[in-house]
């Protein structure tokens, strides 16, 4: 048994150690932060057009039914092959979607899209980018919305459900023209949800 002075010191001790850990803590780095020295290659519209838009058809081509002289033709996954090109596909939408989170240049130097002429169908670039930067929140919900998206046909290439990834499908092409009715062609975005409203979707009675 110690003496009440070695207690005494011991625990002063012990308290000076615990006042100590959350300076020593600081000073480590943290394994979620962000690297400051993280630089954007290319604009968003270029990591659209490079990236996500051709990886996008992986998940888009693997389900459908063509008609043809033979009659009906249904493209489905079968092989491994074709599951991990779908896996390819769904990985890189997901980590594309946090990419487009990354602020860069809307569009590359002298890009004008198609906002030029009368009634020209879409936004300038720096229209986008102003849309953009007074609503950073929005611009990273829809970008969240594809990276949810993907992650869902991830989970349906490890169940091998082919028939989950036609709607997979159509969620993705969905959650991509909601951004783009937001930020490059605003203006067809009262057209899109009139039409829309058109369509009445009937649910089969369960038997």
């Amino acid at each position: 048994m110690g003496t009440r002075r070695g207690r005494l010191a011991a625990a002063e001790l012990l308290v000076l150690s615990m006042l100590a850990l959350p300076s020593c803590a600081s000073k480590q780095p943290s394994a979620t932060a962000v690297p400051s020295d993280l630089t954007p290659v290319v604009s968003i519209k270029e990591l659209m057009e490079n990236i996500i838009d051709p990886t996008a058809d992986y998940v888009f081509d693997a389900v459908g039914s063509d008609v043809s002289a033979k009659g009906i033709v249904e493209t489905r996954p079968v092989t491994d092959e074709d599951w991990a090109k779908v896996r390819q596909g769904a990985v890189t939408l997901a980590e594309g979607a946090n990419l487009l989170k990354m602020p860069r240049p809307v569009a590359p130097p002298g890009d004008t899209n198609k906002s030029t002429g009368p009634n020209a169908p879409e936004l300038s670039p720096e229209e986008i980018q102003a849309k953009i930067d007074r609503d950073r929140a929005l611009w990273n919900k829809h970008a969240n919305e594809l990276r949810d998206h993907a992650m869902k046909v991830m989970e349906i290439v490890k169940a091998r459900n082919a028939d989950a990834l036609f709607q997979a499908g159509s969620d993705i092409d969905r959650a991509c023209e909601n951004c783009h009715l937001e930020y490059w062609y605003p203006g067809d975005k009262k057209a899109v949800l009139e039409d829309e409203a058109k369509h009445v979707t009937i649910t089969p009675p369960k038997r």
